[in-house]
């Protein structure tokens, strides 16, 4: 695997982005502060306001899922080592957080990492990744296998309803029949303790209260959630090789968006939109990430998206091999057109 073909790219490129490679622990407890505990006082306060309006818990439902996204970033984070400077403690912070926004840590970190590994690879694609098909692939596809994809792909669906009550709630709960016996019993660990902590909680509050409580925020944290994740990887030139010509670098640089987005927006999102640091070091914390942009002008040639690209983006559905970008479903038609 080539690492260091990026032309232009500096051959210290490691050195000079280890520096933010360094976890403080002040800044972690921080973004504790900010993300895992207002949500869990915004959650306490929808439950209170139950008897008082249900507009009210919508309304403090935006907010607390907007800390339950920035909670899911720490998760994140945790799972690559890179948020608390202590191995141990990104593991155990990490398993408690998992909880919290329903997902199996170890399962969740060991696909994450595939996902890193082969990200904008045609021959590796479906590992944690948005499955995308090339347009040759749609074409010679039976007109059913391509209205699944035309379902799976349409955003009320992807972002509303089904996708994140999929991504968040039902596919975690899913052993994999392939996975290593430790992940395996991890994964069914995480189920058991998540269906004691929701069996108390609706014991004690009701299975109707909580459905209101937690569907909202689950539903909006979680359609935010895909869309990013969506668009730092799914844009008009977005970076798509077959394995011998994929690089690491050029799948970092090339292959991952710099979504700028408002500040508050960026606060919400843990500095995510800034993927392409992300993924060239992994190990650099959420908090260190603008920074580690702001200072280094080779980071500065990836792919550079507005919130209104991003929201524009969600358009494109299928990769032109021929003509390396991806496409819309019409283009692929026009193509396919004799």
């Amino acid at each position: 695997m080539a690492v260091d073909a990026e032309p232009g790219l500096p051959p210290s490129w490691r050195d000079a982005l280890a520096p933010y490679a360094r976890p403080d622990l002040r800044r972690g407890l921080l973004d504790i502060a900010t993300s895992v505990l207002p949500y869990l006082a915004l959650s306490v306060a929808m439950f209170l306001l139950l008897d008082v309006s249900y507009l009210a818990v919508l309304a403090v439902g935006i907010l607390a899922s907007g800390f339950l996204l920035r909670t899911y970033i720490v998760f994140h984070d945790c799972a690559h080592g890179s948020f608390l400077p202590s191995r141990r403690a990104n593991r155990r912070l990490g398993v408690i957080l998992g909880l919290l926004v329903y997902s199996p840590y170890h399962s969740w970190r060991h696909e994450h990492a595939g996902h890193h590994a082969s990200s904008g690879d045609l021959d590796r694609r479906g590992v944690g990744d948005v499955e995308t098909w090339t347009v040759a692939e749609y074409i010679a596809r039976p007109w059913w296998s391509r209205l699944a994809y035309r379902l799976f792909r349409n955003p009320l669906l992807m972002f509303g309803l089904v996708g994140p009550l999929w991504a968040l709630v039902l596919e975690p709960r899913l052993v994999r029949r392939t996975a290593r016996p430790r992940l395996r019993r991890s994964h069914l660990l995480t189920d058991i303790v998540l269906a004691v902590l929701v069996g108390g909680l609706c014991w004690l509050v009701g299975w109707r209260a909580f459905l209101l409580v937690q569907t909202p925020m689950v539903l909006m944290a979680g359609g935010a959630g895909i869309w990013l994740f969506y668009v730092q990887h799914q844009f008009e030139d977005a970076y798509w090789e077959r394995a011998k010509e994929w690089t690491y670098v050029d799948a970092a640089l090339r292959g991952s968006s710099h979504l700028k987005l408002p500040w508050l927006l960026r606060f919400f999102t843990g500095n995510i939109g800034l993927h392409h640091v992300h993924h060239l070091n992994a190990r650099i914390p959420n908090y260190n990430l603008q920074r580690a942009h702001n200072d280094n002008s080779f980071l500065h040639r990836a792919p550079t998206l507005s919130l209104w690209d991003g929201l524009r983006a969600v358009r494109l559905k299928l990769y032109d091999e021929d003509a390396h970008r991806l496409v819309t479903f019409a283009e692929a038609r026009q193509r396919s057109t004799p």
